[in-house]
């Protein structure tokens, strides 16, 4: 498959498109980003690297970040997770309320926000230093010592959480966050400022396209069995609650942040990251999820 052909023709379309979307400008150091960047780069399991466009610019991978979190949680507790946190599709907003009190504190998955300060919950309770032990798993699991946070854009986040602030604090009176409540929103803030390239991110997220093993530290992150499992919770989930319309256009499990990044996930051939900042109603990359579909739609190939 000539990968870097088909990338620079579906990118090349997609210049004349007009970009609908709008940046998350909810959180202020977001808004800043220059709507018109845009990146591509594709890794295969072989460690072949096909790029397009701003693909070595660094990013907030925001809510993708919340897949890294989950497979070292899943790691940590197993099947025990599951008593906290669903895997059914969310069908409202990442930041609902109302959905999260109607089911009495669970959140209905791992990568909606209320679902990610559980998982954030337990690593904190798992994790010596949570915020040093987390970021060196995920540079040991990329192969990529400089990846790291941005205090910049946690802060950011941190002055105008307040949606974020009332998940947790009705998650607690379910009892179901169990430390202090300022030290798993520090560590949820942070988790989500992460930064990486396009490159960056497609390399990070290879284990998940080997079945669980890291192509870099050449150590199981995962089981089978749960790698498995991890990335049928994005193809149910990844998206919010665009899930199923990623699903039916793209056919790839994957995972999308507000910074305007997608990861997605062909399991035994590649991952594939795409950044294009503006974002359509449903929090999603507007022109990522267009080049998605026509990428998988000219391959030919999917999951399905």
């Amino acid at each position: 498959m000539n990968y870097k052909k088909i990338v620079t023709k579906i990118a090349k379309e997609l210049e004349n498109t007009p970009n609908k979307g709008k940046v998350a400008n909810y959180i202020p150091e977001l808004s800043t980003i220059d709507s018109s960047k845009f990146g591509v780069h594709l890794t295969t399991i072989q460690n072949r690297h096909f790029n397009f466009g701003n693909a070595n610019e660094k990013f907030s991978i925001q809510s993708i970040s919340k897949v890294l979190s989950l497979s070292l949680a899943y790691q940590l507790e197993d099947e025990k997770l599951w008593k906290r946190v669903g895997v059914e599709p969310s069908g409202t907003a990442f930041n609902s309320l109302i959905q999260l009190e109607t089911d009495i504190g669970i959140p209905r998955n791992p990568l909606i926000n209320a679902g990610a300060l559980v998982i954030s919950d337990i690593l904190v309770s798992h994790l010596k230093n949570p915020k040093e032990d987390f970021i060196n798993y995920v540079r040991k699991i990329s192969g990529i010592e400089t990846i790291d946070y941005c205090p910049r854009i946690a802060n950011s986040e941190k002055a105008s959480g307040y949606r974020n602030t009332a998940l947790i604090n009705l998650m607690k009176s379910f009892g179901n966050i169990k430390n202090d409540i300022d030290v798993v929103m520090d560590f949820y803030f942070n988790l989500c400022s992460i930064e990486m390239t396009c490159k960056e991110l497609s390399q990070t997220f290879l284990f998940l396209a080997t079945y669980g093993v890291s192509p870099y530290s050449e150590e199981r992150v995962l089981s089978k069995s749960n790698s498995k499992r991890i990335n049928a919770i994005m193809q149910l989930c990844g998206f919010y609650d665009e899930a199923g319309e990623f699903s039916f256009k793209v056919g790839l499990p994957g995972k999308s942040g507000v910074g305007g990044g997608i990861v997605a996930i062909y399991p035994n051939k590649y991952v594939i990251a795409v950044w294009s900042p503006k974002l359509n109603k449903k929090g999603n990359s507007f022109k990522g999820i267009q080049f998605l579909e026509k990428f998988t739609t000219e391959t030919e190939a999917s999951i399905f």
